[in-house]
């Protein structure tokens, strides 16, 4: 039973490593505008985030790579500026975090700046640490992403469960490690093995956020969309648990609206306005 109905205080960092020791799950969610973050609030979600899932189901591609830091910087600043209990946390978006680590900083300020982020999402290991580790020296809470990682797509070749052979387990629980030795203060866990998951989440003193990674981590992350069947022909998937099925429920009432429209059943009599009739008879004259 979560707290929602009460005043609750904004979440931490701190408090959700206190969370994970006092073995609290936490619970995350993608939010994308201000209504979607006011009622994800109100739901009790401990941290949004501004997922660069953005692309797939805002904006209908296949990939998230079509996702720019303008397009996160806009969503982002819509749902800080809805709440004030969750922590938000906005991705990065493909190729705005390596290379020139003053370059990876100018483009994560952004996103606290202008998007009012509290923390930012990296996906990678080791090739991002120099970011991970710039980003944390410059006060700024950075949340890794291993296993699947979705900007990462075509080089893995598509959406596969990760860790499932030895030598890619070992190499994602060494990330997990660095991660944290970096100053991460959280790590998601995406399609991966849920013993490889469990072994992460005892082997680390930050929380773990699965998604399809198992009922052992730390804490856990949807998508807004996905919990809701908020689209037309939404896909079945195996890691998710859908709570309602918002996509039929608009396509009924909008099909309802456009039939009252061509019944003339709407607007009815007390949806109209009216003006005083000595002003109607000033413009159009008496109507003796």
């Amino acid at each position: 039973m979560n707290d929602a109905g009460n005043t609750r205080k904004p979440v931490t960092t701190s408090r959700l490593r206190a969370m994970k020791s006092r073995g609290e799950p936490i619970a995350v969610l993608t939010a994308y505008d201000y209504p979607s973050a006011q009622l994800a609030e109100a739901g009790g979600a401990d941290v949004l985030l501004v997922g660069d899932s953005l692309g797939n189901v805002v904006q209908g591609r296949e990939t998230t790579l079509s996702v720019t830091l303008d397009h996160i910087v806009y969503h982002a600043e819509m749902v800080s500026r809805a709440v004030t209990v969750p922590f938000v946390v906005a991705d990065l978006p493909f190729a705005t975090y390596h290379g020139s680590v003053d370059r990876s900083i100018a483009n994560i300020s952004r996103v606290m700046r202008e998007g009012g982020a509290k923390g930012v999402k990296l996906e990678g290991g080791e090739e991002i640490l120099p970011a991970v580790k710039a980003a944390v020296s410059a006060g700024i809470p950075v949340m890794g992403h291993l296993g699947l990682t979705p900007q990462s797509v075509h080089a893995i070749g598509g959406y596969k469960v990760q860790g499932k052979e030895s030598a890619s387990a070992k190499r994602l629980l060494d990330d997990a490690l660095r991660l944290e030795e970096a100053g991460a203060f959280a790590v998601v866990l995406e399609l991966v093995t849920d013993e490889l998951a469990a072994m992460v989440t005892e082997k680390l003193s930050i929380p773990t956020i699965g998604i399809g990674a198992g009922p052992r981590c730390d804490g856990q992350v949807l998508v807004f969309h996905d919990i809701l069947q908020y689209e037309l022909q939404p896909r079945a998937k195996k890691f998710v648990k859908p709570y309602a099925n918002v996509g039929s429920v608009i396509r009924d009432a909008v099909q309802a609206y456009v039939q009252d429209v061509k019944d003339r059943a709407f607007p009815e009599e007390k949806h109209a306005f009216h003006m005083e009739e000595s002003v109607a008879q000033q413009l159009y004259g008496s109507k003796e």
